[in-house]
């Protein structure tokens, strides 16, 4: 595995080399650039940057404007903000009518340990997958969310992307190909299925590892798409595996990748499933490493739950 590197930072020097070559690229932040990143967007292209202030709703409503004039903007701020007070607006200005705005919502799940649950983002990816019309996505790693800059900047209409503050291992590579809405296998096997999203993904390799050496071989699925979900994919990757089926994301369980890719299982026969995931609670400050661990968004956490379906 390379260096450790933030997917936040990823997605923005991925979005500077696209502005290089695509001159509607616009990027808008709510003054928080050095928090999501797009300072160097700012740094390199001042004259296709527009710093709305602390407000959120206005941030998506210019946004909508400037998508009616034909530019493309990639509008960002804390996800806690962008999808939580811009909701309405994303809803109504944006997604209601197939708008190209991109949203970029960082800081998500609880990495961002310093900040406490008031800016902890785990609501982000069930609030945005209930909005009709809206693509969700989620990188693994700084590479991964490089390409999904030239990958929004493909799609027409409304997207949101989930980018996190803390810097985590690379397991893909600018090689590796990332079709919209398809299930990407990074580790292959028969005894269990690990299906991660974001940073969960990296970890769910480690995990993968560790069962490699007590005799269990596990399938791990990277779902850098979490809408539309890639149902043929994920429902072939789990009954290669004897129906037996961990799900990992650092959101809540309610409403994000858990919930989607069981309602994609539900009419399987003999499907054992377990997931690994924030159960229902906000987040709080504290150091990274202790608060992953109160919360079991460990490796260790995802080597039990693979057991305990394995055993079941």
């Amino acid at each position: 595995m390379a260096d450790k590197k933030a997917t936040r930072h990823g997605f923005y020097d991925g979005l500077v080399n696209l502005a290089r070559k695509h001159h509607d690229i616009y990027a808008v932040d709510a003054d928080l650039g050095s928090a999501t990143g797009s300072a160097i967007f700012q740094k390199e292209f001042p004259d296709r940057y527009i710093d709305v202030g602390i407000a959120e709703q206005n941030l998506v409503g210019i946004s909508a404007g400037l998508a009616r004039v034909g530019l493309v903007p990639f509008c960002s701020s804390m996800a806690v903000f962008v999808a939580g007070r811009g909701f309405e607006i994303i809803r109504n200005a944006v997604a209601y009518s197939r708008i190209n705005v991109k949203i970029v919502g960082s800081h998500t799940g609880i990495t961002a340990a310093g900040d406490g649950g008031s800016h902890q983002a785990i609501v982000d990816l069930a609030a945005m997958r209930a909005i009709p019309n809206m693509v969700v996505l989620s990188p693994c790693d700084y590479f991964q969310a490089a390409k999904m800059a030239e990958l929004m900047y493909a799609h027409q209409g409304p997207m949101y992307i989930r980018t996190s503050r803390e810097p985590v291992e690379a397991v893909t590579s600018l090689d590796d190909e990332i079709v919209l809405g398809k299930a990407q296998q990074l580790c292959d096997g028969k005894d269990v299925c690990i299906i991660a999203t974001g940073m969960m993904t990296v970890l769910a390799i480690e995990a993968a590892k560790a069962l490699h050496e007590e005799g269990i071989e596990a399938k791990v699925v990277n779902i850098h798409t979490i809408k539309p979900l890639d149902a043929i994919g994920i429902k072939e990757a789990v009954l290669s595996c004897k129906g037996r089926v961990v799900v990992c994301e650092e959101a809540n369980m309610f409403g994000g990748l858990s919930e989607g890719v069981a309602s994609i299982l539900i009419e399987e026969d003999g499907i054992r499933f377990a997931w690994v995931a924030i159960e229902d609670r906000f987040g709080q400050s504290g150091a990274t490493s202790v608060l992953l661990g109160a919360y079991g968004i460990t490796k260790e956490n995802i080597v039990r739950k693979a057991w305990s379906v394995i055993q079941r």
